[in-house]
């Protein structure tokens, strides 16, 4: 008899780190992500590829865009992009 399996109450369960990424992007864009973090890697000359590099290699900065993630999944809920106009 097997139990259901719970789903898991951590809102960063499954959730990429370039998810994560892509979604704080989309949301408040570089500059507020370099403002928000004070993290040299989002002020210059910043991409997805090289901020990934550098959140996997450093830890201190991967938790706070974990952290600013979390913060805004509790005050907007879940992300969903504003549907393109083009």
């Amino acid at each position: 008899m097997n139990e259901p399996r719970r789903p898991s109450k951590d809102p960063l369960h499954g959730v990429t780190l370039e998810a994560m990424l892509n979604t704080l992007v989309a949301r408040r864009g570089w500059e507020g992500l370099a403002s928000q973090t004070d993290i040299r890697c989002f002020n210059f000359d910043p991409s997805i590829k090289s901020s990934l590099t550098f959140l996997r290699k450093t830890p201190w900065a991967r938790k706070k865009v974990e952290d600013l993630y979390l913060y805004d999944f509790r005050r907007y809920g879940e992300f969903r992009p504003e549907p393109s106009t083009d």
